[in-house]
């Protein structure tokens, strides 16, 4: 079946605080109710613990690195769940479940496996 990724667009907050218990716990729900689906994911950190790396010069050139994240926007990257579902129309369903869904966004895209 296919793999898809789903990347949760959120406000840019610390998960850990306790402030974010209640949240926590709706993710919690949507973990146990999608299982059956769910192949991996985490939740990040947020943006301000993040380093941008840019190789100046391409493959072997000097490697920069910047504090923060690539892209600065209202809503940050701020975690992912890997779903294998039979196709999109099912990827999406389980995305509209996910927390983030309901006060941010989710986006969804197919998944290239690479070979080891």
């Amino acid at each position: 079946m296919p793999l898809y990724i789903a990347l949760t667009y959120t406000a840019d907050v610390d998960w850990t605080a306790p402030e974010q218990a209640e949240e926590m716990k709706d993710y919690g729900d949507f973990g146990r109710a999608a299982a059956a689906v769910i192949r991996g994911g985490n939740v990040l950190y947020p943006t301000a613990t993040a380093t941008t790396v840019h190789v100046r010069g391409g493959k072997g050139g000097d490697v920069i690195t910047s504090d923060g994240p690539y892209a600065e926007t209202k809503e940050a990257l701020t975690g992912y769940y890997l779903l294998e579902c039979a196709d999109l129309d099912e990827a999406v369903a389980w995305a509209a479940k996910i927390p983030a869904a309901w006060n941010g966004a989710v986006e969804v895209r197919p998944v290239i496996e690479l070979g080891n």
